[in-house]
């Protein structure tokens, strides 16, 4: 998209940009954004978007629609796009990263509880069948119960344990992305 305006009687073409993020991390994009000569476009409002699960009618994720421009005769174009696609690769390892810190202990959390739910199903054949089988019944709840009751712990603990393995990554990953917007601060000055 692009649209013409005079300033003091110069000509200038800008060049546009939407990025969706997070509401938590908008200020951060648009900071780091405006190290590639982007600035908040001021012509539009910011546009707030919310995503309810379905049935429930419970906020999920707010997300917001961040609307910039620049300049689309800046110096150091080629560069500063170079740049700015690096950082946008770091912001979505980041966002991987984050994501990384409750996957592996949801799907350990959930294979411990259908395990658990199978043990359970083998409990109730047991005590059901011609002549109930109480002993054995009573051998397979155990594990059934205990199937149902760890995932909540081993959740917690992975998700624990998972984040102090990814916090210096991602803390990693921002100082990239602060050496990169500050390259990109460089070229604009």
């Amino acid at each position: 998209m692009e649209q013409t305006k005079r300033r003091n009687g110069s000509f200038i073409a800008f060049e546009y940009k939407e990025v969706i993020a997070d509401i938590a991390q908008a200020s951060f994009l648009m900071d780091g954004y405006a190290n590639f000569g982007w600035e908040i476009d001021e012509n539009v409002m910011p546009d707030t978007t919310e995503r309810y699960s379905a049935g429930k009618g419970k906020h999920q994720h707010k997300k917001i629609v961040i609307r910039m421009k620049r300049d689309r005769r800046i110096l150091n174009k080629m560069e500063l796009t170079r740049l700015q696609r690096n950082f946008e690769a770091c912001v979505a390892e980041i966002g991987n990263l984050e994501k990384e810190k409750t996957s592996r202990p949801s799907v350990t959390a959930l294979t411990v509880g259908i395990l658990g739910t199978a043990f359970m199903a083998g409990s109730t054949f047991a005590v059901t069948a011609q002549p109930p089988r109480i002993l054995l019944c009573i051998i397979l709840a155990i594990p059934g119960f205990l199937g149902w009751i760890l995932p909540y712990f081993l959740y917690k603990a992975g998700v624990r344990k998972q984040t102090e393995k990814m916090m210096p990554l991602i803390e990693e990953k921002y100082d990239e992305i602060y050496e990169i917007c500050e390259k990109g601060n460089k070229l604009l000055n």
